[in-house]
């Protein structure tokens, strides 16, 4: 029987995959599984039961990641479940970044008391105009599910796309429409574009990558939009671009007392993937991995140990191992169990980084001790048995 703790409301969409062998939990007391969406974790106390976190969304900055990896807990994130979500609503922002569609909104709010509201309303109109997105160049800092997804969206609404990503996989690249021009510099899309739009990770590379220097090689009156994280963008420099009309608009998800209420800024209360749909995706990829990892051992899409997958347990004997990516550690282990005569009948050992994952099929089921020893190799954080 596993146990599992959500931290925050999951879908019960997703929640429904579990099977009669997992009980939710009101604590995290002696649980094998958590799943999060947006609770902070740095200061929790996690109890060594704890294998398997999963977050339902992409961004983990909740969720103490290296902390985790030297603990031997694998974290999920859910890549691309909520990429619809967030795709329609940057292109919501692009339109109403264009057109004064809440300057008009918020005057017939204000004028609706009025009798003749409709003759005032052909005489104000103009006030609220704007201008088309077809024709105008979108440049797009990352070709991920939702980078690539934008593009494709764009390219239908008639846009001129721009595409920037070094790291561009393989799967994105044949997802992507042909008539999207892959930008090899950053300078390109700075320089060309009338709408650009971020769609990266938050690293150390990363943050406010949106700074002056890069607002300067942009075109007069570009429309920023950032639906990624807020601080890829230098938010001071930001708005001196938008006070000098450098910048015509800017469009982001992440409300702050910087840019909330400043003109000229769009601001939305983190809703990208706030949909039913994309909370359901979330939630299905998040329990489908955890059962994976949990059932058989496998690992996909965890953001600090490596992809692993041997199928399906049918061994007599499944062990998984979290360790350090150091010299001497297959070796080690095969030693331990060969002392005891346990047989390897598959076994597949992956790193990633300063982290490894190791697992191992026995023909027949591994003792305590054995265990134990496993455990007591230096740069091994966590063994677990799969089966």
């Amino acid at each position: 029987m596993y146990q599992f703790h959500c931290l925050n409301p999951i879908a019960s969409k997703g929640l429904d995959i579990f099977d009669e062998n997992y009980r939710k939990s009101d604590t995290m007391e002696d649980c094998n599984a958590i799943l999060v969406r947006s609770a902070k974790m740095h200061d929790m106390q996690l109890p060594s039961t704890v294998s398997v976190i999963a977050r339902a969304g992409a961004g983990v900055n909740n969720i103490p990641v290296k902390e985790c990896a030297e603990k031997g807990i694998v974290v999920f994130n859910t890549p691309g479940a909520n990429a619809n979500g967030v795709k329609e609503l940057v292109l919501a922002g692009m339109l109403l970044a264009s057109r004064d569609i809440v300057g008009g909104i918020e005057w017939v709010q204000k004028e609706k008391d009025k009798e003749d509201i409709d003759k005032l309303a052909e005489k104000q109109k103009k006030q609220f105009a704007g201008c088309e997105i077809m024709g105008k160049k979108l440049g797009i800092i990352g070709l991920g599910a939702i980078g690539s997804m934008v593009a494709n969206a764009a390219t239908g609404l008639g846009m001129e796309v721009y595409g920037y990503d070094p790291y561009l996989s393989i799967d994105a690249a044949w997802n992507l429409s042909r008539t999207i021009h892959h930008s090899k510099t950053l300078d390109e899309i700075y320089s060309q574009c009338d709408y650009i739009t971020i769609h990266v990770p938050l690293l150390d590379a990363t943050t406010r990558m949106i700074n002056q220097e890069a607002l300067a090689k942009m075109k007069d009156g570009v429309v920023i939009l950032n639906f990624a994280r807020d601080l890829l963008v230098d938010e001071d420099a930001l708005i001196a671009a938008l006070d000098s009309g450098k910048v015509k608009k800017y469009v982001t998800d992440f409300a702050n007392h910087t840019v909330a209420g400043h003109e000229g800024i769009l601001v939305t209360p983190h809703l990208g993937a706030s949909t039913e749909e994309s909370e359901e995706n979330c939630a299905v990829m998040a329990v489908k991995e955890v059962r994976d990892f949990l059932e058989n051992g496998n690992i996909k899409n965890s953001v600090n140990f490596p992809n692993c997958d041997m199928g399906t347990c049918v061994a007599v004997g499944r062990i998984a191992i979290t360790h350090k990516n150091i010299p001497n550690m297959i070796s080690q282990v095969t030693k331990i169990l060969g002392s005891e005569g346990l047989n390897i009948a598959d076994m597949t050992n992956k790193s990633k980084g300063e982290y490894a994952y190791t697992l191992i099929d026995l023909e027949s089921a591994a003792s305590q001790e054995s265990l134990e020893a496993l455990e007591s190799i230096e740069g091994v954080s966590k063994v677990r048995v799969v089966k």
